[in-house]
């Protein structure tokens, strides 16, 4: 059985996957993660598979949808279908859902980008830009992928405007 659960602060075990799953470039300091669970705006979403921590969701949720962040499941429950569930939990509850994913550059982002396809996701076809996590790095080239959202590039622009503002404070 899977199951999400809220947290307040970020265990261990989260720590250990979020370093693990992302490069210094794609992810916030940790304490600064911390300080924006702490404010309330940040949503830290602990994945569960018979009792066991099997993942994580970082998320925000902005005007009518959730912007995930940052989702891991753990490397040796990857592939059993585990993120497919907790992703169609997250649709239960939020019909409208916005991510970021890598363009497909490598073996791993084609990966992902075939996983949130499968799941009904589609990427703007508009250009888009990562802010850096990191005072004077360089923005990263990303794909906004969504479910549940109009595709016209009007709601592009002000999605993304809203993801600029609240989640990287731009």
């Amino acid at each position: 059985m899977i199951t999400l659960n809220l947290l307040q602060a970020i265990p261990a075990e989260v720590e250990q996957l979020y370093e693990l799953s992302f490069p210094v470039k794609e992810r916030r300091n940790l304490s600064a993660q911390q300080e924006l669970l702490k404010e309330g705006v940040l949503q830290l979403q602990i994945v569960q598979y018979n009792g066991e921590f099997a993942g994580f969701v970082f998320c925000w949720l902005l005007t009518g949808f959730i912007f995930i962040e940052h989702f891991a499941i753990v490397e040796g429950q990857r592939g059993g279908g585990i993120g497919s569930k907790v992703m169609s939990l997250l649709l239960a509850q939020y019909q409208q859902i916005v991510l970021e994913v890598e363009p497909p550059h490598s073996v791993d982002a084609e990966r992902r980008i075939k996983f949130y396809e499968g799941l009904g996701f589609t990427a703007w076809p508009y250009s888009y830009r990562q802010p850096s996590y990191h005072a004077g790095g360089e923005p990263l080239v990303m794909w906004l992928m969504q479910k549940g959202m109009p595709q016209e590039e009007h709601a592009f622009s002000k999605i993304t405007s809203e993801i600029y503002l609240t989640v990287y404070g731009i």
